[in-house]
C-alpha cells in the first residue's frame, strides 16, 4: 500500500485552477498546468488500502483504483499508467469530465473527505502522454472479420478500439465532420481541451481503426445495406434526441437547444468559424436546466461576454451534505459549484418556466416563470410568486429522451426499444437483429463517461464472442448493470 498514516498525515487537495479574471478571456482548461504533480504523491498516499474498495463499486469500469494509487505515491509512473489502461481505454477523458463516483463511495469518505481520485488519475495518463509512454497497441494478427461501429462519443471509440485491438478490420462511422461525438462538441474546450482527443484518435489510427466522418447512417447510407456490408455492427449513436420546453413562446428567435448552442462555440475554437453565428456577447442570457450541460452553457456565455447569465432549475436546491437517503457510498445529489458558476450568474433554484416573451421582431426578449413545491409528490406552482426575467438569448439543458429516431436507423435495422424508448439488449448487448450491437446511451439511457466507456468495453466483448466464438476482452458490466444507488 502507500504511506499507512497517508490518510491522517495529508488534507485533501484538489488541482489549482487560474484566476476567473483570466481565464474567462481564454478557452484554455480552467486548471494551472503542472499543478498537479507537486502534490499528487501526497494525495495519493491519502489511499488507505482498505479491505473492501468501494470505490471499485461505484465505478462501473472497475479501475484499480488503490494499485495506481500506490505506484503513484512511489511516483512509478509507468506501471501507474499500464494499471490505469488496464480498465480505462480514455483516463484523460474521464480524469477530466467524469462526476466521479468513485470518490463518492471512497471509504475514506465515511467521516473525511475522499481521495482525489479524479486528480491521481489524470496526472497518471498526462505524465504518460509527456514521456511518451502511451503507444498503439496494434494486433498481432487479423481475424478477417469486419465491424462497422455507428458513432464516434466515448462509447463507440472504447468498443473500436477494443475490437482493432483484438484483431477485427473496424470502420467507425460519424455524422459529424470531426471524430468524437459529444465529446468534441458537446464539451466545452475550457473542460477538456480537444488535443487530447486527437491524440487518442491518431493511436487508433496506428492501431488499424478507420474512421469516416460526415456519414449518418440512416440518412446518407441505409442501414439494411452497411449490415450487409459488415460482418457485425455496434450502433454507439447516443442519446441525441433533446427534451424540449412546450410553452407559449418556444418559437422566438434566440431560444436553443444547448446541443445548438455549444457545438457552434466549439467550431470557434476548431478555426471554423471566426465568431460564433449564435453569441452571447451582450446579452442578457438564461439557462434552463442546472446540470452540467447547463453548467457548460453558462461557462460558455461567460466567455462570449455575456451580460447577465442565469440558470434555472425547477427542483430544489441540494443539499452541501449527503442527505440521510443518500448514504455513503451511494452517489449524493449535492449542491455542486463547477468552475462556470465560479465565473459568475446566478442560480435560481425550485422554478419553472411559464411562457417566453418577445419584441416586434419575434425575439425573445423576456422569460416567465413561478416557484414551485411538492405537494403530495408533485411539482406545483405556488401562488404569487410569477415574474419575468430578462432574456435575450436562451437554451435548453433539459437533458435527453432517447436516441435519434428522425434519420431512419432504427427503422431501417428494424430494432426492438426497451420501455424506456432505448434500444433493446440482450446479456451480450445485441440487439434482436443478429450481428448487432448496441453500446452506450442508445442503449442505456443518458449517463456518465464512465458507463460510457464500460458500456463499449463489454459490447466489443460481446461482438468478439459473436464473430470468433470465444472472447478474451474484458467486460466490465452487463447492461442490466446500475450506478450504485440505495
Amino acid at each position: 500500500m502507500a504511506d499507512p498514516k497517508g490518510f491522517l498525515n495529508h488534507g485533501r487537495e484538489v488541482a489549482q485552477t487560474r484566476p476567473v479574471g483570466e481565464r474567462v478571456q481564454d478557452w484554455n482548461e480552467v486548471y494551472v498546468p503542472g499543478s498537479l504533480l507537486p502534490i499528487i504523491s501526497k494525495q495519493a498516499s491519502r489511499c488507505m488500502d482498505c479491505g473492501i474498495p468501494f470505490c471499485h463499486n461505484g465505478c462501473p469500469l472497475g479501475n484499480l483504483i488503490p494499485e495506481w494509487n500506490d505506484y503513484a505515491y512511489r511516483e512509478d509512473w509507468s506501471a501507474a499508467s499500464e494499471r490505469l489502461h488496464a480498465t480505462n481505454n480514455f483516463p484523460e477523458f474521464t480524469g477530466r469530465l467524469c462526476p466521479a463516483p468513485c470518490e463518492a463511495a471512497c471509504v475514506l469518505g465515511i467521516n473525511q473527505p475522499a481521495v482525489t481520485i479524479k486528480n491521481v488519475e489524470v496526472s497518471i495518463i498526462d505524465k504518460a502522454w509527456d514521456a511518451n509512454d502511451v503507444k498503439p497497441q496494434a494486433p498481432e494478427r487479423l481475424s478477417g472479420k469486419t465491424v462497422a461501429v455507428i458513432g464516434s462519443g466515448p462509447a463507440g471509440l472504447a468498443a473500436a478500439q477494443q475490437l482493432t485491438r483484438a484483431g477485427h478490420t473496424v470502420a467507425v462511422y460519424e455524422r459529424a465532420d470531426r471524430i468524437g461525438g459529444l465529446l468534441r462538441y458537446g464539451i466545452p474546450e475550457f473542460k477538456m481541451e480537444k488535443r487530447h482527443i486527437n491524440r487518442r484518435i491518431e493511436q487508433m489510427r496506428a492501431e488499424g481503426t478507420k474512421f469516416r466522418t460526415g456519414v449518418e447512417i440512416g440518412r446518407d447510407i441505409d442501414a439494411a445495406k452497411l449490415r450487409r456490408r459488415y460482418d457485425a455492427v455496434v450502433i454507439a449513436a447516443g442519446s441525441t434526441t433533446a427534451r424540449d420546453l412546450p410553452v407559449p413562446g418556444r418559437e422566438l428567435k434566440g431560444i436553443y437547444q444547448a446541443m445548438e448552442y455549444l457545438p457552434l462555440a466549439n467550431k470557434v475554437q476548431e478555426g471554423d468559424y471566426v465568431t460564433t453565428p449564435v453569441s452571447a456577447e451582450g446579452k442578457h442570457v438564461v439557462v434552463i436546466g442546472g446540470g452540467d450541460t447547463g453548467a457548460d452553457c453558462v461557462g460558455t456565455a461567460h466567455r462570449q461576454g455575456a451580460a447577465s447569465v442565469t440558470q434555472l432549475e425547477i427542483m430544489p436546491k441540494p443539499g452541501e451534505e449527503r442527505a440521510p437517503h443518500q448514504p455513503w457510498p451511494t452517489f449524493p445529489m449535492l449542491y455542486k459549484v463547477t468552475s462556470a458558476h465560479e465565473e459568475g450568474g446566478e442560480r435560481v433554484y425550485a422554478v419553472n418556466t411559464t411562457h417566453f416573451e418577445g419584441d416586434e421582431d419575434g425575439n425573445v426578449q423576456f422569460l416567465h416563470l413561478v416557484e414551485v413545491e411538492f405537494i403530495e409528490g408533485k411539482l406545483t406552482p405556488k401562488p404569487g410568486t410569477e415574474r419575468k426575467i430578462p432574456a435575450q438569448l436562451v437554451t435548453l439543458a433539459m437533458g435527453f429522451t432517447g436516441t435519434d429516431r428522425e434519420n431512419g436507423l432504427v427503422d431501417q435495422f428494424a430494432l426492438e426499444l426497451d420501455e424506456r424508448g432505448n434500444i433493446a439488449r440482450d446479456g451480450e448487448f445485441q440487439t434482436n437483429v443478429p450481428g448487432v450491437f448496441v453500446a452506450g446511451d442508445a442503449g442505456r439511457g443518458q449517463s456518465l463517461i464512465v458507463w460510457a466507456i464500460a458500456e463499449g468495453r463489454s459490447a466489443a466483448r460481446g461482438v468478439d464472442r459473436f464473430l470468433t466464438g470465444a472472447s478474451d476482452l474484458p467486460a466490465p458490466i452487463r447492461p442490466t448493470d446500475r450506478a450504485l444507488t440505495v
